[in-house]
């Protein structure tokens, strides 16, 4: 295919929502089903980073079912952040391209996010900026150097993903031209909470 791969993070506490995001239901499935059914088809593989075990929030059976080629990584940790979540995700991938994600963006379009990875080009990630700020679990990166500067941060004890723009040769995707792909950026709204998630629905559907 491409040699392009995704990570999607659904490892996080889910705490402004106040139950698993990735669980919650849209349409005929879940959130986190619609997100990999938008990426397998246009994607060699995909990770999905998960708490460990003892602190899974939601059950994964139904997500991962009949999906024999889902890489499964875990947390060493729970609730330790993006930071070596991604790490461990892109440690386990052999793609040349990842683009990364959280769990919790039901709009998610395929289109946008394989058109980020071929942005990469000659640069170390395709990071869009929306309003000034850097949306770094909606990006494409370059495996290796992207690995090894998460490694890095994780070992530094840096939380914060967007500084990720700094250690690696980062291009920024404006607004412009994510609207040329995206006209309302759906495929970047997130539902953090009940409101956000009743919009999502509303957009999708129609209705909350």
């Amino acid at each position: 295919m491409n040699d392009f791969g995704a990570a999607i993070l659904a490892g996080g506490r889910s705490a402004r929502m106040g139950m698993p995001k990735a669980a919650l239901p849209f349409g005929a499935t879940t959130v986190l089903e619609r997100i990999l059914d938008q990426l397998r088809p246009s994607f060699d593989e995909i990770v999905l980073a998960l708490a460990p075990e003892a602190n899974e929030l939601f059950s994964v059976e139904r997500a991962i079912a009949n999906r024999a080629d889902l890489i499964v990584v875990r947390d060493a940790q729970p609730w330790a952040g993006p930071v070596p979540a991604l790490a461990r995700a892109f440690a386990a991938a052999n793609s040349r391209i990842i683009f990364a994600c959280s769990c919790d963006l039901p709009l998610l379009d395929a289109c946008v996010a394989a058109a980020l990875c071929a942005m990469v080009a000659a640069h170390d990630a395709a990071i869009p900026e929306i309003a000034g700020q850097l949306q770094p679990l909606h990006a494409a990166y370059r495996r290796e150097p992207a690995a090894a500067a998460l490694s890095a941060m994780a070992a530094a004890g840096e939380a914060r993903l967007r500084t990720i723009a700094e250690r690696i040769g980062a291009r920024r995707v404006g607004e412009a031209e994510l609207r040329a792909l995206d006209p309302e950026l759906r495929s970047f709204i997130d539902i953090d909470t009940a409101a956000d998630y009743a919009r999502a629905l509303r957009l999708a559907f129609g209705h909350a």
